[in-house]
């Protein structure tokens, strides 16, 4: 990946969801403009999570997500439910395809109003002609929503009928029952907008964009360390060149900080750690900050001077993605592990594993020199975080530079609500290397 691609984990991820048939394919076909999923009027044609990076206006760097019907059945379809369900986890905007209710054109008529797609009256408004009425899959979607914290869209699809469509987040949106909100305007608050929409005429999909992005209008910008360097202040970079390392390029969190350094105007110096004491020396001044690998931490720690701050890439990542407290606080808890403890090692990323990986052979030999005890030792990889974390009593989680924050999030509060201390490598690492409370001092979230 070069400097000037934009990785999955740092663009906004935007959910699809609804029932099977809901119009969730057409429309998110609509949005990107290009053919992404298969669609049909079969019920369950989308039978798994179809992923699109692209570029959305005014959001910038997405990844567009295709869900299956959230009403599948049979034992297949509940694996697609699932599949459906994991995608909440990293979804920073969700948007919920309602089919359009019966439609009337506006006037008194005799018998039952006409269904969507018959042809109202110029007199008629798309309040007047679609009707939102979401039946318990979609109200038990709207909680998920809701309870995690995500901001969340209402498309009425198919609504081709509809002569008009109405600001997204203004006052002539339809109203919704509760428990959505219908007391409130839908102007008050962008989650719960509703937009009307058709794929066949195209009404409706611009207004749905700009919906999307009033969303994560006061999303506070996120820093790893502008605010804890100044502009024309060096800053070192460690970054070893091994067998573990990747192929002509930068790990992701390496990219980051430099990119940061760069934009802030601070000076940025990179070097190996086996040319760290030679770059310091060549330096006229001590660098405001030593930033570095969190494997090299052992010889790092003793080549840069006490009174230089020092921190690890990995540690940045935990403040960045939002929970550097927790991890510090598990890191902490590693010396009251007892013999036999079970540990979860989780990885974000499915790398070919070296000889001397990490998450297999370095961190369960630093454990068992730091603790002298044997511990039973699982390993997750990708998306395979377990549901189910009662039975674990540390989870020890990679920097998650391949997750977004919204699923670092999740997988950390996942671990605290089950009762289980999480962290990540490079603040364990700090600790068992007796510098965690150097490592963190410069930064205002964390104390140890």
């Amino acid at each position: 990946m070069s400097l000037n691609d934009t990785a999955s984990a740092e663009r906004i991820h935007i959910g699809f969801f609804g029932k099977r048939n809901a119009g969730k394919s057409s429309l998110v076909n609509a949005v990107t403009n290009q053919e992404m999923s298969v669609v049909s009027p079969i019920k369950g044609t989308t039978t798994d999570t179809v992923r699109k990076a692209m570029e959305l206006l005014p959001l910038g760097p997405v990844v567009i997500i295709d869900t299956p019907g959230i009403d599948d059945e049979g034992l297949l379809g509940e694996k697609r439910v699932a599949a459906a369900n994991r995608v909440l986890h990293s979804c920073d905007i969700a948007v919920l395809c309602v089919e359009c209710g019966d439609c009337t054109d506006g006037r008194t008529v005799e018998g039952d109003g006409a269904a969507c797609g018959a042809a109202p009256t110029a007199s008629a408004s798309a309040s007047d002609c679609c009707t939102l009425a979401p039946d318990d899959y979609e109200q038990q979607l709207i909680a998920l929503f809701e309870k995690r914290g995500i901001p969340y869209v209402i498309a009425l699809t198919k609504c081709d009928s509809a002569p008009q469509v109405p600001d997204p987040i203004g006052a002539s949106a339809p109203q919704v029952p509760d428990p959505i909100g219908a007391s409130e305007p839908q102007g008050s608050d962008p989650s719960g907008a509703v937009v009307v929409t058709s794929v066949a005429t195209g009404a409706g999909i611009e207004e749905l964009k700009e919906a999307l992005g009033a969303c994560l209008k006061d999303r506070p910008e996120r820093k790893i360390l502008a605010d804890i360097v100044k502009p024309g202040e060096a800053v070192v970079l460690v970054v070893p060149i091994d067998a573990s390392a990747p192929k002509g390029r930068l790990i992701l969190p390496q990219q980051l900080v430099l990119r940061e350094l760069l934009d802030i105007g601070a000076v940025a110096l990179v070097t190996k750690d086996t040319e760290l004491e030679k770059t310091l020396a060549l330096m006229k001044e001590p660098p405001s900050l030593v930033v570095t690998d969190s494997q090299v931490f052992h010889f790092v720690k003793n080549a840069v001077p006490e009174e230089v701050p020092l921190t690890s890439f990995s540690i940045l990542m935990a403040r960045y993605k939002g929970f550097l407290e927790p991890a510090v606080e598990g890191a902490l808890l590693i010396s009251e592990l007892s013999d036999g403890a079970k540990i979860l090692i989780a990885e974000g990323c499915t790398h070919h594993r070296q000889c001397e990986d990490i998450g297999t052979v370095k961190l369960p030999k630093l454990l068992k020199k730091f603790t002298g005890k044997d511990f039973r030792l699982e390993w997750s990889s990708g998306r395979s975080y377990p549901e189910d974390l009662d039975t674990f009593d540390l989870v020890l989680h990679c920097g998650g530079c391949m997750l977004n924050e919204k699923e670092m999030q999740y997988r950390m509060r996942a671990a605290l609500d089950a009762g289980v201390p999480f962290t990540n490598y490079g603040i364990a690492i700090a600790h068992m290397n007796g510098i965690l409370k150097r490592s963190v001092a410069m930064l205002p979230e964390a104390s140890a």
